[in-house]
């Protein structure tokens, strides 16, 4: 009897894990944000007309990014206390506690849930980058005429 408990809490103990691996990329990216936004913020105070002005917009998609990749991180977390709130339920539920049923399938599912949508925000946040690194066509274009020039 025991070795099936332990048997059906391993299940979440992985989502557990998968999760724990999740706020590691997540915690990743919002490093990379943060220290791109202390270059950008030194660069903000040293610049001067047009290079202000992108660096002012590239520091409101990089706050964004901060809040999305925060909102993530946090459904992650909300996801992990479901599922630490599970497992004991379990083992519970092992022991002969029938009247657990319903309430660990709605754990699971809450933890479905908000790992879905931090998910969708880290979705959100990995889209907001990539528009934001679309190279410039002046950027294309200016390179492309040095290269001829040379």
């Amino acid at each position: 009897m025991l070795s099936e408990t332990i048997q059906s809490a391993l299940a979440p103990v992985f989502l557990l894990v998968a999760t724990a691996s999740l706020m590691t990329v997540f915690t990743g990216r919002l490093a990379r944000v943060v220290d791109r936004s202390r270059v950008l913020m030194e660069r903000r105070l040293t610049g001067t007309g047009a290079d202000v002005e992108r660096t002012i917009n590239e520091l409101r998609s990089l706050d964004q990014r901060v809040d999305i990749i925060n909102r993530s991180i946090g459904l992650c977390v909300a996801t992990s206390i479901v599922v630490c709130i599970m497992v004991p339920m379990l083992f519970l539920f092992g022991a002969g506690t029938e009247s657990l049923a319903t309430p660990i399938a709605v754990c699971f599912i809450i933890a479905m849930l908000l790992l879905f949508a931090s998910l969708g925000f880290f979705m959100a946040e990995v889209r907001l980058a990539v528009k934001t690194l679309r190279v410039p066509i002046e950027m294309l274009t200016l390179e492309a005429d040095e290269a001829t020039a040379a």
